[in-house]
């Protein structure tokens, strides 16, 4: 049989948009009555209002001249003729839902089955070059609770930033410059001479572990004092600390492409030259000694200092310099992704931008993260074994694993506090999400080995679309048919927690029609073209379900 265009939404809205451009052409519209006109196809919420809606008509019944109902009528007209819809109403004020053929609707379950791995991915970013900082860190100890949350969010983004088609590279910040590796430093020099850390300095086993390590290497730092042994156990402890971080991130499944170090910064020239570039925007002037960014032009509370009197740069300097380094390397967006203490830095970022002659509100996007807390039944979970006062990524990677810890941190905003629940992350039952969803795919799995088994070679046998008419069939179809939708969505508004609530919806749809829907034939039964065409679907669904798995850095078991 053939093969009919794919109908998902945006092909509907495609289609909308060509019945308005068709009445404006016949004179039934005004000229210019689509300027501007935004299209959205949804789903209904109820199935008896049809497989789509718009409400198009309400939208341009101004620019017509013309009651809603009436704009619609004109549409559902045009639309009833278009290929693969079964079927046009107009409703209340002036919604248009659209009833599709279940041949055209069944072409998605194909559609998924050979776009394979890169189903749902789009081209809406292409050609944008990003660069995506969503750690920032010293290498002074292990990655807590809130860098965790950025490293599972800032992964995820990434992977839906490319597949929406952006080229990105994932960049990790390391504060290695400062009074806090000097202060790292002196709390290992401490603890290798047996004495306890500084008051000011770094507790917790794991620099006594530091010490040992490095004492074990070196055994010539024993000796050492004052100054001499604050440098060495530094660099030293910098080195193995920076690695450990490097080591549980790849753990994680968090690559970054970049490891940006604040030394390399102020080294290279890098600040000198962001200086350079700030000044040529004319918006550096000397005060007091000191030399200011005017940041309140474009919308900061007060001018920033770059240099104080004494001739020493302040922090300011370098986010300053950092910024125009990165847009020095050819990034069109620069992201970052900040902890919750960091509100104050995203008028000061813009300002930065501004000055230095960018949109503000297209090259960079700053977003801030809250805090995250983990319990256990009901009670707050505190300290780690090892860092001593902070919860670490080990921590939880040890408590839940790696699939739990992922999703549960990128399901949900965030700009939205988090409680961690560690009964219900390693839970195996559909109170879980991450396990409600992984279960559907190894369910699907299954469905499909027992079909090998049976002799049943769905890919090579003939699919009818048309046979996928049952209402159970047509939901998780119309589910498969939003990925990618879901997937632009979650790219344009940096938000990659619509993908996990998404999965958790096709895992239901496709529990609701495996419930409903027998798939494989049983007992003498012969397998026939509806057994095939259930397949696909199966297919499709497992399909969908392991892509976007993957956008969240989470693995898709074939069994469990």
């Amino acid at each position: 049989m053939d093969t009919l265009a794919v109908m998902t939404p945006e092909e509907l809205a495609d289609e909308v948009a060509a019945a308005v451009a068709a009445a404006i052409a016949a004179d039934e519209f005004s000229a210019g009555a689509a300027e501007g006109l935004v299209i959205a196809v949804e789903r209904p919420r109820s199935p008896e209002h049809g497989d789509y809606a718009t409400n198009v008509a309400m939208r341009l019944a101004k620019a017509v001249g013309r009651p809603p109902r009436e704009v619609a009528a004109v549409l559902a007209a045009r639309l009833a003729e278009t290929a693969g819809v079964a079927g046009v109403d107009v409703a209340g004020p002036g919604f248009i839902n659209i009833r599709l053929e279940p041949a055209a609707a069944g072409e998605v379950a194909r559609a998924a089955v050979l776009a394979g791995d890169g189903y749902g991915h789009g081209d809406s970013l292409a050609g944008v070059k990003i660069n995506l900082e969503f750690i920032s860190a010293n290498p002074t100890g292990p990655l807590h609770l809130g860098h965790t949350r950025w490293a599972a969010v800032g992964d995820a983004m990434a992977r839906v930033l490319t597949a929406a088609g952006a080229t990105v590279d994932r960049e990790f910040y390391v504060n290695d410059r400062g009074v806090q590796m000097d202060r790292f430093g002196a709390s290992i020099a401490a603890a290798a001479d047996g004495q306890p850390p500084p008051a000011d300095g770094y507790h917790g086993a794991y620099i006594v572990d530091l010490a040992a390590g490095i004492l074990a290497d070196h055994p010539e730092y024993q000796g050492l004092v004052g100054q001499q042994a604050l440098v060495a156990f530094r660099e030293a402890g910098y080195e193995r600390q920076l690695a450990a971080q490097q080591a549980v991130l790849e753990v994680f499944r968090t690559h970054f492409d970049v490891w940006y170090s604040e030394r390399e910064l102020h080294s290279s020239g890098a600040v000198e030259r962001g200086m350079s570039a700030l000044q040529a925007g004319g918006h550096v002037y000397s005060e007091g000694g000191a030399t200011w960014l005017r940041t309140t032009d474009f919308g900061d509370d007060k001018d920033r200092v770059l240099v104080k009197s004494d001739g020493e740069m302040t922090y300011f300097s370098s986010d300053s310099a950092y910024y125009v380094d990165k847009r020095s390397r050819g990034y069109d967006i620069c992201i970052y992704l900040l902890g919750a203490d960091h509100h104050g830095y995203v008028g000061r970022l813009k300002a930065i931008a501004a000055c230095a002659g960018d949109d503000p509100e297209r090259n960079i996007e700053v977003l801030i993260g809250q805090l995250v807390k983990m319990v256990r039944a009901g009670q707050e979970v505190k300290l780690s074994k090892r860092a001593g006062t902070i919860v670490t990524l080990e921590d939880l990677v040890d408590e839940v694993g790696v699939d739990a810890a992922r999703y549960t941190l990128s399901r949900y905003p965030v700009d939205s506090p988090l409680t961690l629940d560690l009964d219900l992350m390693i839970k195996r039952t559909n109170d879980n999400p991450v396990f409600y969803v992984q279960y559907a795919h190894a369910r699907i799995c299954s469905v499909l080995r027992h079909a090998a088994d049976l002799g049943i070679d769905w890919r090579e046998s003939e699919f009818d679309p048309a046979l996928l008419a049952e209402a159970r069939e047509g939901e998780l179809l119309a589910a498969i048919a939003e990925f990618p939708r879901v997937l632009a969505s979650a790219a344009e508004l940096r938000e990659p927690h619509r993908v996990a609530r998404y999965l958790e919806e096709l895992a239901t749809a496709y529990h609701r029609f495996y419930d409903t829907c027998r798939v494989l034939p049983r007992g003498d039964e012969v397998a026939d073209a509806e057994t095939v065409s259930r397949l696909w679907l199966c297919a499709a669904a497992r399909q969908t379900l392991a892509n976007g798995l993957d956008l969240l850095g989470v693995s898709a078991p074939e069994r469990m």
